[in-house]
């Protein structure tokens, strides 16, 4: 079983996020990340949390279950989606224009 701290160093550092980088990603100090990863049991804000997990390309909800050591195709499906609703009318588009392409029979 894997504790919300312990998720959150393990996919920052396979990021290569320093505490700074993800605080500052995340909108939280570099304290309160690494108060998080170290101090047991946090009692985070549910808008803390999903601001760290979309800054980590997870879900809130893969964060918070214990039972589940690694996020399943779903939970990064899921958090991409979040991500493009929040994304500028051009880049959708170019997103949209990628998948097109790459849909294209050759």
């Amino acid at each position: 079983m894997a504790t919300l701290g312990e998720k959150i160093r393990k996919f920052r550092q396979e990021k290569g996020l320093t505490l700074e980088q993800l605080g500052e990603m995340s909108g939280a100090s570099k304290s309160y990340i690494w108060e998080l990863e170290n101090r047991s049991p946090p009692r985070p804000s549910a808008e803390k949390i999903s601001r760290i997990a979309a800054s980590l390309g997870l879900t809130a909800e893969f964060l918070l279950d214990e039972k589940r050591e690694s996020p399943e195709a779903s939970d990064i499906d899921l958090a991409f989606f979040r991500k493009y609703q929040e994304m500028p009318i051009d880049t959708k588009k170019r997103l949209r224009q990628i998948l097109e392409a790459w849909e294209k029979p050759e």
